[in-house]
């Protein structure tokens, strides 16, 4: 069971710690709190726990529906480019530390991730071999496939949120816009990415 434990968080951090939306507002957020990445990776916990059970229980064809995937496309990209576009103009005040974005961490986890297709689509292709080999091992495996995998996100986005937070005070002022400008296009860029994949569904 260790080499399989072993090769589910080496593909959970592969995932996690790809730059994405749920990466984008845990910079964003860690600015205000350094508990910021715990309520993220809560919130993306809220969404995926219910997607793993349903991978468990065979029901992950339904985001194979074409109809289902157009919706998260359009949905979520125009969410993402809504988010990313309220970081960008509100940048200043944020990081002048006079104010927070209009959602709280625990939202913008299950936001950035309920979402997110290809996180969804993740599941239904990768994590649905992860959870087939976890019943190898019975629901003991399965139980330690779920611990293991948020364990990565809890840990991965927690140190990113502390590391935000602890290092903004070093940085020149001119310089501590810059974060929430990169985020901020960063949403916009998966949001536009995410709409670019649904209207090629649609025609």
């Amino acid at each position: 069971m260790v080499p399989f434990l072993g090769s589910v968080a080496v593909i959970s951090l592969s995932g996690v710690m790809m730059p994405g939306p749920v990466f984008a507002v845990t910079v964003a957020k860690s600015y205000k709190s350094p508990f910021a990445g715990i309520k993220i990776a809560l919130g993306h916990a809220l969404v995926e726990i219910p997607i793993i059970l349903l991978v468990y229980f065979g029901l992950a064809r339904f985001f194979d529906h074409e109809p289902v995937q157009t919706g998260l496309f359009l949905g979520g990209g125009a969410l993402l480019i809504w988010m990313g576009i309220g970081m960008f103009r509100a940048r200043s005040r944020l990081a002048e530390g006079g104010r927070d974005l209009p959602y709280n961490s625990v939202v913008a986890g299950v936001v950035t991730s309920g979402l997110n297709p290809f996180f969804l689509l993740w599941w239904v292709v990768v994590g649905s071999v992860l959870v087939m080999k976890s019943l190898a091992f019975g629901l003991i495996g399965f139980a330690l496939l779920i611990i293991v995998h948020l364990s990565c996100d809890f840990g991965w986005l927690s140190f990113i949120s502390n590391i935000v937070h602890r290092t903004k005070s070093f940085w020149k002022a001119k310089y501590r816009n810059v974060p929430f400008i990169i985020c901020g296009w960063l949403l916009v860029g998966f949001g536009g990415w995410f709409l670019s994949s649904g209207i090629k569904l649609v025609v």
